[in-house]
């Protein structure tokens, strides 16, 4: 156990995890050159498209110092903020990590971030400065920064380069002497934390843990604490490369189970796997639960499709456990889930992940963030809102209450007036700011979370010119002046488009709303209507006009007569159909809400 080291590498987006995660690989020989290319732990078509790491990946590599022979279990982890959840799990199975801050760059907001969720863990915190091969690399200045962050020696920072190997051999080498060694009794009843799993269409569901006492023998009854069910552990092994199967893995080390389970539901991201003979009598602590920030209802294209749509949902949950959904239905829509996700890049991956992986076509809605309302006659009783259609009559609310976050923006202090004039625009509120150099400026707002929701972080990269970088964290719900907006097509109401905003931004988004669908919905035979209303009061209005036949382009010349015959009899047929005929909302109209600035 001595010779055992388990360690994350945590980063903002884009420090260069994943490519120093390849050198550390290449360096141990735990992958042959004929295996190795770029991102190699990124296993997923998205990831690679889009450059980011999505999901944490554990990996084992042995590494030989001054005689010994040493095992390495190494967890890269996401950068973005929406995946943060991944790194808290990832972090709960390590003792150490690496702190990687890009020469260019410096320090960035969820560099902060990450360090402080690896800080509560007591882990120890290796410094790297990253791509020192940069000509625009600072390193000096970066040093600075990081000692002011955590008040390391100068000499403890490892400076390094993921693209040319400089510094690798010196991570190794402070892994190996600075990470602690796991603790734990190797005799004690079997405690292992399941910290991922992954779905196999063959094999079923394999859980990856990490074994605090005890050890996992092939062939064990293991039960799983929570869900309190039992199974045969059909194979053991570690975390190579692939999967690679061991008669027994023992206290300290990282690894996976396969036991033939199918049904996702009975494996729990943070539970407690122990064995039936000698049961440990507690479960580890410490394992927080997910808590959703954006909520959006997601529809499958043709209802017939409902039960596909539960189970590809079923299966994304037990890879990304920060998922959340339960079942709805929309009357324009039919039968669907109220998913809860961490953040909008999380909202589209998923909807991207469902549509490549399990050729599911769906729709989404609008998306929201969940609120209080609180009644006049029970004041005291509190009533989660995570629909808009759910909240109650405005006669008998006695008031709502909308959750509000504290947002951290590290920028040049040339963006700052424009990234002020954002934030205010958000009904945001200043409470501090901090320079961190001469020209790095720290600002941290008050925003509620409902403002961030949609284009907030696109238009801070846009005005910053991609310089800033933004870290939130949930601080608690205030109350505000919300109103229900509801959109009405010919009358009808489309509850799919409904929203919850705030009153002084009422009026203009409803015209932009009833803009960009008069653009979008296609022409019928009848005037269209659209409206946004409040309550009762219509605050805007839009026509799509109706697409004109010409009936008389057969009366060639004759009498008046015969032509105002036709037009009546289109007249009366176009009345008649503006009551029976339905309008179909296409799909990039539910998305258009979205982009209503661009």
């Amino acid at each position: 156990m001595e010779n055992i080291r388990n360690f994350c590498i945590i980063a903002h987006i884009d420090h260069g995890k994943s490519t120093l995660a390849d050198r550390l690989l290449e360096q141990t020989q735990s992958i042959t050159t004929r295996q190795l290319q770029a991102q190699t732990l990124d296993d997923m078509d998205l990831e690679r498209e889009r450059g980011i790491t999505i999901k944490s990946h554990a990996i084992q590599m042995n590494y030989t110092q001054e005689g010994k022979n040493y095992i390495l279990n190494l967890i890269d982890t996401p950068g973005h903020v929406d995946f943060s959840y991944e790194v808290s799990r990832s972090i709960a199975a390590c003792e150490g990590a690496l702190l990687i801050v890009d020469a260019a760059q410096g320090i960035q907001a969820q560099t902060i971030s990450n360090l402080y969720l690896a800080l509560e863990h007591d882990l120890e915190i290796i410094p790297v400065i990253n791509k020192i091969d940069l000509p625009s690399a600072m390193p000096e200045e970066t040093k600075d920064q990081i000692i002011d962050l955590i008040g390391c020696k100068r000499e403890e920072i490892i400076a390094a380069s993921g693209k040319t190997g400089i510094g690798v051999d010196n991570i190794l080498k402070a892994i190996v002497d600075r990470v602690p060694a796991p603790k734990g009794d190797p005799n004690a009843p079997l405690q292992a934390l399941i910290f991922d799993s992954v779905f196999d269409s063959y094999r079923g569901i394999h859980a990856y843990y990490k074994v605090l006492n005890g050890e996992i023998k092939k062939g064990d009854k293991v039960k799983f604490f929570n869900t309190g069910k039992e199974y045969d552990a059909d194979e053991v092994g570690v975390l190579k490369l692939n999967l690679e199967a061991r008669k027994v893995v023992k206290t300290g080390d990282v690894g996976y189970i396969v036991s033939g389970i199918k049904s996702a539901k009975e494996v729990k991201v943070g539970d407690t796997l122990t064995t039936v003979k000698n049961p440990c009598e507690v479960a580890i602590q410490g394992f927080e639960n997910v808590k959703p920030m954006v909520f959006a209802g997601i529809y499958p294209v043709d209802t017939d499709e409902y039960e596909e749509l539960r189970e590809a949902m079923e299966k994304l949950q037990l890879n990304d456990a920060s998922l959340t959904f339960e079942p709805e239905s929309s009357a324009a829509l039919g039968f669907g889930f109220r998913c809860g996700f961490l953040g909008m890049l999380h909202m589209e991956i998923i909807q991207e992940r469902l549509e490549r992986e399990f050729n599911m076509t769906v729709i989404t809605t609008v998306p929201n963030v969940s609120y209080k309302a609180y009644l006049t006659k029970t004041p005291d009783e509190v009533i989660l809102i995570n629909n808009p259609s759910d909240l109650p009559d405005a006669s008998s609310l006695d008031r709502v209450e909308e959750p509000y976050i504290k947002a951290q923006i590290i920028t040049k202090s040339e963006f700052v007036g424009a990234v002020m004039n954002l934030c205010i625009e958000k009904r945001g509120e200043l409470k501090n700011q901090v320079y961190l150099t001469t020209d790095r400026v720290e600002l941290s707002f008050q925003i509620p979370l409902a403002e961030i929701v949609f284009d907030f972080y696109d238009r801070l990269k846009t005005i910053s010119k991609g310089y800033a970088s933004f870290d939130y964290n949930p601080i608690g719900y205030q109350e505000s002046k919300l109103v229900k907006m509801d959109l009405l097509l010919n009358g009808d109401q489309v509850d799919a488009l409904s929203a919850l905003i705030h009153k002084d931004k009422a009026f203009d988004l409803g015209k932009k709303i009833c803009l960009k669908l008069k653009e979008l919905l296609p022409r019928q035979q009848f005037d269209i209507a659209v409206q946004a209303a409040i309550g009762a009061k219509i605050i805007s209005r839009e026509t799509v006009k109706a697409l004109r036949k010409d009936v008389t382009a057969k009366c060639y010349g004759g009498d008046i007569t015969r032509k105002r015959k036709l037009l009546e009899k289109q007249k009366k047929g176009k009345k008649r159909m503006r009551q029976i005929g339905n309008v179909e909302v296409p799909q990039n109209a539910f998305l258009a809400v979205l982009k209503l600035d661009d």
